[in-house]
């Protein structure tokens, strides 16, 4: 049974000895010393399996020691076969203890009484050494309901209902080195419910209701080397040496608790302290000099933990660092002498780039010149289709500006991540809140929510010009003119909104290195939470399934109004190139958003999302719309074909040497671009030409198809 406290301390030793000398060493942010060799390193060096010091001083200390607590824990609870309910069935030797309860299993001088209904402590004789009670029905320790057990060194009482612990109820228990009070409704501890256990080396009160613990809580813990408090409700720790009456602890864990604040006293009695852990709680501040007397510490956990205030200083103290772990990779530059630092990465930007990978540095270039030369080149071209309708063309030039702005975010993100390359770290944070993120986040937002709102305005032009084409509804020149501005001015709006109220909307859109505020992940800013939904959830959830609508609502009315059709055989092949119109835009729309709305979703339901998938999201799917809108809107349209048909002929004319008289070609015909549609020439609108209205109609149906075409 001696083998578990012997690999214990051997690791605690371990640690000291490990360190060799160099400490004064002063290295670069992100790097570290080699030992005791006038050397430094990067922090990505650590532990990769190469020699890259010359002496292994980078490949020492490898060993990750978080949630080694819980590991210890798990060790000890099968090495003495307490964890099943029959723990004693492999080996029967004789039972050493008195007294023993019926329902209770003996095994030597161990005890065990697991999921037998107990509702208090039982009596059995003095010289047992292990009693585990786990799985009862106990609900108080009264005073001296150990007393006689001056031999038990272990006490498993984890998973009862105890709600009150008496201040006597440990005495007697002076050979105790192990306490586990884990999984009860414990929600206070008088001072001095230890003074008794002098030997006591672990003390395990995880998942309690403790709300509030003080130094004479742990009064005669001498020996104590193992403190674990996690998972309690625990609101702020007392601004007093909190370790004066436990001189040996190495290990403190108060992950999960609800602590928002650490004062300048509550460690300065913790000199030997070797790792402390305070995940998951919710301090955002932290004073400058709260660590500083933590000499000794190894590891540290500040997982999940947003820290407003941050700064080099605070870390600079902890000269025997190796191990500690953040929230973002991006507070690691605060940390620049700790060997391993983690995490390494969000999924978006690592300690050494803004775009972690190399895929993605390329797409981010790829995307962006395809985005913003696709549409300056529709712009350009617009002007020589002179046939179109003018109000659409405006509408089209307007949506391929927008779709331009997101190519320019694009380009800026990528010159971003050339200029920090190799060295992230060292400005992430900076970055991050910065001015030109900002505005490199609201211009993206901007491209965006105007794209979406111009391609729902397009849609439903066309939805009533197919629809309901003599009603009369197309909109004339000022109307198409007013709504255009008030579609900019609301993603102006929109995209800018977030800057006004810091308080409210936190670092909106500093939430990750491309500055894009997704917010698939949790975050401290509820305001940005709830206006980041807003947008992905209310405005463009709502154009989607209005473009899926109308477009859906279109091709029922083209098909319905060819049935009657006296050319079926052109019609259906009409029809079918429509339909592959169609098709292509509501899926590229259904592609680039289904993947947002799905993400937003999974948040709103706190699912983990990795920062990979929210890289790829914001540098190649939200783009897609604005690098193929073009393509869909314009280059794919019978007016931009007849245009480069044209052009094209005229070249090979001018290049003919057997024709003296150079003709221009043109089109058969002119082509009507999309809808609105133009009217149509008013002797083909004569009384005489068209009597029958359904001809008219069939008429009507079959221009709305070629010009679709």
């Amino acid at each position: 049974m001696a083998s578990g406290p012997v690999f214990f301390y051997i690791l605690i030793i371990g640690k000291y000895f490990s360190h060799a000398g160099g400490q004064d060493v002063k290295c670069s942010l992100g790097y570290f010393p080699c030992g005791n060799v006038t050397k430094c390193l990067p922090q990505l060096l650590h532990c990769n399996g190469v020699d890259d010091c010359g002496n292994q001083a980078d490949e020492d200390d490898c060993g990750d020691n978080n949630g080694w607590s819980l590991q210890f824990d798990k060790y000890f609870a099968n090495y003495f076969k307490m964890t099943s309910p029959h723990p004693f069935e492999a080996e029967k030797p004789e039972c050493l203890v008195g007294s023993v309860p019926l329902q209770c299993r003996c095994q030597g001088l161990e005890l065990d009484c697991d999921e037998t209904n107990l509702r208090a402590v039982p009596s059995v004789s003095s010289n047992v050494t292990v009693m585990s009670l786990q799985w009862n029905l106990i609900r108080k320790l009264p005073p001296d309901c150990f007393k006689n057990y001056h031999d038990l060194r272990k006490l498993y009482l984890q998973n009862n209902k105890i709600t009150s612990i008496s201040v006597y109820a440990f005495r007697g228990l002076n050979s105790l080195t192990k306490l586990y009070l884990s999984h009860n409704r414990i929600t206070f501890l008088k001072p001095g419910v230890f003074e008794d256990l002098h030997r006591l080396e672990w003390l395990i009160i995880e998942d309690n209701h403790l709300s509030q613990i003080s130094p004479p809580t742990f009064y005669g813990l001498n020996s104590l080397i193992l403190l674990v408090l996690m998972n309690n409700v625990l609101t702020h720790l007392p601004d007093k040496p909190l370790c004066q009456h436990m001189p040996r602890l190495h290990w403190l864990d108060f992950e999960g608790n609800h602590i928002h604040n650490l004062r300048n006293l509550t460690f300065i009695s913790c000199s030997n302290l070797t790792v402390l852990v305070m995940r998951k709680n919710k301090i955002n501040h932290l004073n400058e000099n709260t660590f500083a007397p933590l000499q000794k510490l190894d590891e540290f956990s500040l997982e999940g933990i947003e820290i407003s205030n941050i700064q080099q200083r605070m870390f600079r103290p902890l000269t025997n660092l190796s191990h500690i772990y953040f929230k973002k990779f991006q507070y690691c530059g605060y940390a620049p002498h700790v060997r391993s630092c983690k995490p390494n990465t969000d999924g978006i930007s690592s300690l050494e780039n803004l775009l972690a990978s190399i895929i993605q540095r390329v797409f981010v270039w790829v995307v962006s010149a395809v985005t913003c030369f696709g549409n300056i080149f529709v712009i350009c071209m617009r002007l020589y289709i002179r046939s179109e309708n003018k109000l659409h063309a405006m509408s089209i030039i307007s949506l391929c500006c927008a779709d331009c702005l997101m190519g320019i975010y694009l380009f800026v993100i990528g010159g971003f991540d050339l200029k920090f390359r190799g060295e992230y770290n060292k400005h992430a944070q900076l970055w991050m809140e910065s001015t030109h993120c900002q505005l490199v986040g609201s211009l993206a937002i901007l491209s965006t929510e105007v794209s979406v709102l111009l391609l729902t305005f397009l849609t439903l032009e066309k939805y009533i010009c197919i629809v309901y084409p003599f009603r009369c509804l197309r909109p004339g020149k000022s109307r198409t003119i007013t709504v255009l501005i008030l579609i900019w001015i609301i993603g102006f709006i929109v995209a800018f909104i977030p800057l006004s109220n810091k308080e409210f909307f936190k670092n909106y859109y500093g939430t990750n290195g491309v500055c894009f505020p997704l917010h698939s992940e949790h975050t401290e800013s509820i305001g940005g939470q709830i206006y980041s939904v807003a947008i992905f959830l209310g405005i463009n959830l709502a154009a989607f399934i209005i473009i899926i609508f109308s477009y859906a609502s279109m091709f029922y009315s083209v098909h319905q109004s060819t049935i009657t059709a006296t050319e079926i055989r052109n019609q259906v092949k009409k029809e079918m190139i429509l339909a592959k119109r169609f098709f292509f835009i509501v899926f590229t729309d259904a592609l680039c958003w289904i993947p947002v709305f799905v993400l937003k979703f999974l948040s709103l339901l706190q699912v983990e999302i990795p920062g990979t998938i929210t890289s790829w999201v914001v540098i190649f799917i939200l783009p897609i719309n604005s690098a193929l809108n073009p393509i869909l809107y314009t280059l794919t349209t019978r007016p931009f074909k007849e245009t480069i048909h044209q052009f094209w002929y005229n070249y090979r004319r001018r290049r003919s040497m057997d024709s003296k008289v150079q003709k221009t070609y043109a089109p058969s015909f002119i082509w009507v671009e999309m809808w609105p549609l133009q009217e149509m020439p008013p002797e083909l609108m004569k009384p005489a030409v068209f009597t029958d209205p359904c001809e008219m109609s069939w008429i009507s149906q079959s221009t709305r198809l070629s010009s679709y075409s």
